[in-house]
């Protein structure tokens, strides 16, 4: 079943693991890729509070964007008695060995955000593929015609095809119909802001800062091409996409810089991957999760176990949203901002 046909698991799947008999004392090992993206601190701290609430132990690895690391990291977790694994994979390909070597020793493992197709891994995260098409809808309200720039992600991240095959969706009828023109494409490695920028200048070079909109995958790479667009005089006049709802985008938002941030309350997927990881440790299969749905829509079309939570596409419109929830404080969202903007009126 392609992820596009699945029915969403809103954020409000946490819900279902309340009151889940477990055992205390378990030790969950987690493997960051880095935490370059604001979001990931955000992600650990929601998964630290679910796991120590549970009376588990929380212990971690940080790759720093190396998928070698990443490899050891994972060794060393397993070294250190993780009854659980949560890995955010660097490189979803490289990361297999140690996936399959904890499989081997009987430690469970929850792929988190980024795709790892091996069967035996739970897949958690939000609808990237909807993700996508929800940055396209918001930047093709704003810019119904022009010359198009993509941003993509890493191109070791199926994640970055997710997004592009969402925004591709949305796009391609106003693209046959000759009124969008995509003038630019290009992978970010790593996903860094520096990358995308650099990319983005030379979209720009290439076409005489001709570009009418930039559909960006993510917050971070949204910084770097508002940066590329500001040194040219064009932003605020070119609509940008991203998401995370990264504080800074946020505020990009609010000021006009940024067209949207989709939001995907990292709070709720740390906590929900938490309660899975502790439940597969205690010996609960794949196909018992509460939630649970499968999944086949990756490169090697794997049938996996998976859960995934809705994002929110957040504009000038509905700012106020992420504020009501208390993900960003409305003067840290609103600072130089128009008075215009409801949520910072």
């Amino acid at each position: 079943m392609k992820k596009s046909s699945l029915a969403l698991v809103s954020a409000t799947v946490a819900a279902l693991f309340a009151g889940t008999a477990a055992a205390e004392g378990k030790i969950i090992g987690v493997s960051w890729s880095n935490f370059q993206e604001e979001r990931w601190k955000t992600d650990e701290a929601a998964m630290v509070a679910a796991i120590e609430a549970a009376g588990d132990k929380y212990i971690s690895a940080d790759a720093q964007s190396s998928a070698a690391k990443q490899l050891t990291d994972v060794e060393s977790l397993i070294a250190q008695g993780a009854d659980a694994l949560i890995i955010l994979a660097q490189d979803s390909g490289a990361i297999g060995p140690a996936v399959e070597n904890a499989v081997s020793e009987g430690i469970p493992v929850v792929g988190y955000d980024r795709l790892i197709e091996n069967p035996d891994a739970f897949y958690i995260t939000f609808d990237n593929v909807e993700v996508g098409r929800m940055q396209a809808r918001a930047v093709l309200a704003a810019m119904p015609e022009g010359n198009y720039a993509f941003i993509k992600g890493s191109s070791s991240d199926p994640n970055a095809d997710f997004l592009f095959g969402g925004q591709m969706e949305v796009l391609k009828e106003a693209m046959d119909a000759g009124k969008i023109k995509n003038v630019g494409e290009s992978y970010t490695d790593g996903w860094k802001p520096e990358n995308a920028q650099r990319n983005m200048e030379q979209i720009l070079t290439a076409n005489n800062n001709e570009v009418d909109a930039v559909v960006a995958s993510n917050d971070g790479m949204a910084g770097g091409v508002v940066a590329a667009l500001a040194a040219q005089g064009l932003d605020g006049t070119v609509p940008v996409s991203g998401q995370d709802g990264d504080h800074a985008a946020l505020n990009r938002v609010a000021r006009g810089t940024q067209t949207v941030s989709v939001w995907k309350d990292a709070r709720e997927l740390g906590k929900n991957a938490a309660s899975v990881a502790a439940m597969l440790a205690d010996g609960k299969s794949m196909e018992e999760i509460p939630g649970v749905v499968k999944f086949s829509g990756g490169p090697a079309g794997v049938e996996l176990n998976a859960i995934f939570l809705a994002p929110v596409p957040v504009t000038q419109d509905n700012l106020n949203v992420v504020i009501d929830a208390g993900w960003i404080e409305a003067e840290k969202a609103c600072m130089d901002a128009a008075e215009a903007v409801a949520a910072c009126g």
